[in-house]
């Protein structure tokens, strides 16, 4: 059965909890990039895997070896934040200030970017952690399952709706490079997340 009252908790917790993370971020670097009603549909595909995985594995997802998955998210930042910088540098050697329109804009080509990039990005992310204790928590999957979807789809779409309206003030170049910092940065606590434990 449906409550209103367990999905509101968990829409205002996900939501919180998600709101300084990746999320926004990749959809803001995306939402500058490709149309973003197909980002978003890529995105929220995502979102919704991981809640169904999340919701129906419940607290087992928190038995999973933090340190190694902690090592594996941080290696994937750095990765993220090698290629953003590489990009940030030939867009400055070619002079570029205009988003180079893709080989490709299709929508499966982008959506598919959004699904896989969140898909990688978000597992075992915190906030699919919290979706996973909330559903044992409060044995109601359903209504736990929708308030995380909605609250994970909201974080995207004011990220992807941030980048255009970015876009429109600030030159590409210095987005791609704040994002790699912060990349960076989440590298580096993942690291720090992976020896501390």
């Amino acid at each position: 059965m449906f409550s209103i009252s367990v999905a509101a908790v968990v829409f205002g917790v996900i939501f919180l909890a998600e709101l300084p993370d990746k999320t926004a971020l990749a959809g803001l670097v995306l939402g500058t990039r490709y149309r973003a009603s197909y980002v978003f549909a890529g995105v929220a595909a995502a979102f919704v895997l991981h809640v169904a995985l999340a919701v129906a594995a419940g607290s087992v997802l928190t038995l999973l070896p933090r340190r190694p998955l902690q090592a594996v998210v941080a290696v994937l930042f750095l990765a993220g934040a090698v290629l953003l910088f590489r990009e940030a540098r030939k867009s400055e050697e070619e002079g570029e200030e205009e988003v180079k329109a893709p080989a490709d804009p299709s929508f499966w080509r982008v959506a598919g970017s959004g699904f896989m990039l969140i898909l990688v990005a978000e597992f075992g992310d915190i906030t699919q952690i919290m979706t996973a204790n909330l559903a044992a928590r409060y044995e109601d999957p359903v209504s736990v399952a929708i308030g995380a979807v909605l609250a994970l789809w909201a974080v995207a779409g004011l990220g992807i709706a941030g980048g255009r309206a970015l876009m429109r003030r600030v030159p590409l170049r210095l987005i791609t490079r704040v994002a790699a910092v912060v990349m960076l940065a989440l590298a580096g606590f993942s690291t720090y997340e992976a020896i501390a434990g």
